[in-house]
């Protein structure tokens, strides 16, 4: 169980701006195991390096924009590759390539269809219900395709994601411009906006701006990581809240 926290975090706010997977869905499993297949499959053709081990998820791709992912993880195997273009082919090994290629796999699971974390579907209605704006603010450039699967689109005027930012020029988390454009489009200055993130480089992008309260959700990052991390409470389920 989390620590309580002393005072609500989020109800003298006036807007939620959450991160999408691993927060109100499960696709955090599955982008860490797209990205899993993809380099498992990688690394075959480099046995001169260490194979991909669990921890390389969240040491060097969790919560970053597709590409960032892959240039840190091959960055931490000494591994150079062209960028190639934007649109380039998922069966060639550039730094685009690998990222369409995870791209692919992530999305032949996801159009089977996604089911939202009950409880943080519960916290988002009861966030709506008190009258606060949400918004959705992730580094995949599959949030609109994700939110639809998991029957949440309705939910949300102001999504961000990674074509967003790629398209204005946008910094990704950690740092903490797509949050901050999020609370822009809301028409909420920042210190009344509070994230909820799961991922590290969430939280520090959360932290790193002047934002209410980074509310940390604990999907295997590790309670005492995230608050490291920066966040203000850390819970096992958004429903703890409520």
């Amino acid at each position: 169980m989390s620590q309580a926290p002393e005072t609500e975090p989020w109800t003298s706010a006036t807007a939620i701006l959450f991160d999408l997977d691993g927060v109100l869905t499960p696709t955090a499993t599955v982008h860490e195991h797209a990205w899993e297949q993809l380099f498992v499959g990688f690394l075959a053709d480099h046995p001169e390096v260490p194979g991909y081990r669990e921890s390389d998820y969240f040491d060097h791709i969790d919560g970053k924009p597709r590409f960032d992912g892959v240039r840190d993880f091959l960055a931490s195997r000494n591994i150079v590759l062209p960028e190639g273009p934007t649109d380039d082919s998922p069966e060639n090994a550039t730094v685009q390539g690998l990222g369409n290629r995870k791209n692919s796999i992530f999305n032949e699971v996801v159009a089977a269809g996604v089911d939202p974390y009950p409880g943080s579907v519960k916290f988002l209605r009861a966030a709506q219900d008190n009258g606060l704006k949400v918004a959705v603010v992730s580094s995949s450039r599959n949030a609109p395709a994700v939110l639809s699967a998991a029957g949440l689109a309705g939910h949300f005027a102001v999504v961000v994601d990674g074509v967003v930012a790629a398209e204005k020029g946008i910094a990704g988390k950690p740092k903490p411009d797509t949050y901050t454009y999020a609370a822009s489009l809301l028409g909420t200055p920042t210190e009344k906006c509070v994230v909820v993130e799961d991922a590290v480089s969430g939280v520090q992008a959360g932290r790193a701006g002047s934002f209410h309260s980074v509310i940390g959700v604990d999907r295997g990052a590790g309670r005492q990581t995230l608050l490291d991390s920066g966040a203000s409470y850390v819970v096992a389920d958004l429903d703890e809240l409520l």
